[in-house]
């Protein structure tokens, strides 16, 4: 974010005062961040020297962080019986800074979703992120949420959904954030989800389709087809189809799949090159859990790339990532001896 752009810059000389109607905070980890209170943003650069920083060090002796019923933290200083919202430690603060990447690589295996979205404004813009209530979804729409971005935390579980949005929330109160209910395991909420979605007259700039299972038993959906094939994939495949017109009105717009390297490691085709539905959503007797995680991604990557040859021209573009080997998080809650792996490669992976 171009920090000159702000009004009242040049009222200050020192490089570290604050222009008129901006106020330093602290988030419970010890970023330092910045809000304007006259166009009601946040973010992480100082708005006249364009630097990160983080508070350094504990808290003095007789200090307590707290968080009040907004979720804003504050400061309790015990020894003289006072609060402040202002954290004592800003005084000592350390300037961030990370080494610019080269061109041919931006980021690289230690980047956070903090970091990629560094300098960018997202007001305005409307995001759908499937499966947001934990995990990579979490993190990718706290991190939308804080550069402005009005997220749609789209969750099967509408609890767990407002937790997480309350979570945000603790971060920046007045983060634009919501839980809608998405059961991808029922064509029927997904329809509902899209006519509700609909309703509210947004635009969608952004659709990323996260949610997913991995290590399921068998088990066939209220649609009777296998159920790691239909959250995997069907059921953003139908979603997409039905938010495609708002994509369009909202051109530019862009589509995500998160997918899996583990793409590589099946086939979908019978002995003759020709597409095996049997494989997709297998019976019972021919099922194995890593097979159908593994096809299903192998399907999110081939509609991925036919939804961008057909979008593409009309401002939608579509993209397929693979988030990382083995990376920590409650993916593999479904079966202990996934747990025991993921707990064993935890050392070595990516945290949330």
């Amino acid at each position: 974010m171009a920090a000159l752009k702000y009004a009242g810059l040049e009222d200050t000389d020192s490089e570290e005062e604050l222009p008129p109607g901006w106020e330093e905070r602290t988030t419970k980890d010890g970023w330092v961040y910045y809000a304007n209170h006259l166009e009601e943003k946040t973010q992480w650069e100082h708005p006249k020297s364009g630097k990160r920083k983080r508070v350094a060090g504990d808290l003095p002796y007789g200090w307590e962080q707290e968080t009040d019923e907004n979720g804003q933290v504050y400061f309790v200083d015990h020894i003289n019986k006072r609060t402040t919202y202002l954290d004592p430690r800003l005084a000592f603060t350390v300037e961030d800074n990370p080494v610019k990447p080269t061109t041919r690589q931006k980021y690289d295996g230690n980047s956070t979703a903090m970091e990629i979205l560094q300098g960018r404004d997202l007001s305005g813009k409307v995001a759908i992120i499937t499966g947001a209530n934990s995990g990579i979804g979490f993190e990718t729409a706290k991190s939308l949420a804080l550069h402005g971005a009005c997220v749609i935390l789209a969750c099967r579980s509408l609890a767990r959904g407002n937790d997480a949005v309350q979570r945000i929330l603790g971060e920046w109160h007045k983060a634009k954030v919501e839980a809608m209910t998405l059961d991808l395991a029922s064509l029927q909420s997904v329809q509902c989800f899209a006519e509700a979605f609909k309703s509210k007259n947004l635009p969608l700039h952004i659709l990323i389709c996260n949610a997913a299972v991995f290590g399921a038993p068998w088990s066939l959906t209220e649609d009777g087809l296998e159920s790691t094939f239909q959250v995997n994939h069907l059921g953003h495949f139908y979603l997409v189809q039905l938010l495609e017109d708002v994509l369009r009105q909202s051109s530019p717009a862009r589509v995500v799949v998160v997918s899996s390297e583990s793409h590589r490691f099946t086939e979908i085709k019978d002995s003759s090159g020709k597409l095996d539905f049997s494989l997709l959503s297998p019976s019972k007797k021919e099922y194995w859990a890593m097979l159908a995680y593994n096809r299903s991604k192998l399907c999110n990557i081939l509609f991925s790339n036919e939804l961008n040859r057909r979008l593409s021209p009309h401002g939608v573009t579509s993209n397929s990532v693979h988030p990382g080997n083995m990376i920590y998080s409650s993916i593999h809650r479904n079966w202990w001896l996934y747990t025991l792996l993921f707990t064993l490669a935890r050392p070595f992976t990516k945290s949330m």
